[in-house]
């Protein structure tokens, strides 16, 4: 049993040290700016063998690098016109999972964290006006497990959430 936990600990050890390589980038690079394109036609641009695109795609996903390859979906185009971030403070009596299941069923709710400092909870929400998003706050209030919340509405996005700058340095780096 020891040999077994230690070969995997081993294991576990040995795939978080792993690293992406400067082929590994320009794949996951090419595939974020043209997420239609196939194996061939990744491998024809990078100038590599159809199964080394493969091999890269399969090992990357596995890795939990990449993680989908869905269409990205703007909140606006759908006629939610306000972002807002709304911190809250939850009862400590059974942890952050049951408010977080429940916080999963309001649409509106895009995206939850666990956080440090005065507060417990950080989601990014999504309403249609500003007085929607007071009936987005108050289904969040009535959640189960909520004690308070502090909300903050953004008035733009200078920098949207991005990965590539990550993705392109960590060969540079040489980081996990």
């Amino acid at each position: 049993m020891h040999n077994l936990s230690s070969h995997l600990a081993l294991t576990r050890e040995y795939l978080y040290t792993m690293t992406i390589d400067e082929l590994d980038a320009r794949l996951i690079s090419l595939l974020h700016a043209e997420p239609r394109l196939g194996v061939l036609e990744c491998s024809r641009r990078l100038g590599v063998a159809r199964g080394t695109v493969q091999a890269r795609l399969d090992r990357l996903l596995a890795r939990g690098v990449i993680t989908g390859f869905g269409p990205d979906v703007s909140p606006v185009a759908l006629g939610y016109d306000v972002t807002a971030f709304v911190t809250m403070e939850i009862k400590q009596v059974s942890g952050h999972d049951p408010v977080a299941h429940r916080l999963a069923h309001i649409p509106e709710v895009l995206e939850v964290h666990t956080i440090t400092g005065g507060s417990d909870l950080l989601c990014r929400v999504v309403a249609r006006t500003n007085a929607d998003l007071q009936r987005v706050i108050d289904q969040i209030v009535d959640v189960q497990g909520v004690l308070r919340t502090s909300s903050i509405i953004a008035l733009d996005t200078p920098v949207p959430y991005r990965v590539l700058p990550l993705v392109a340095d960590v060969p540079r780096r040489g980081v996990r």
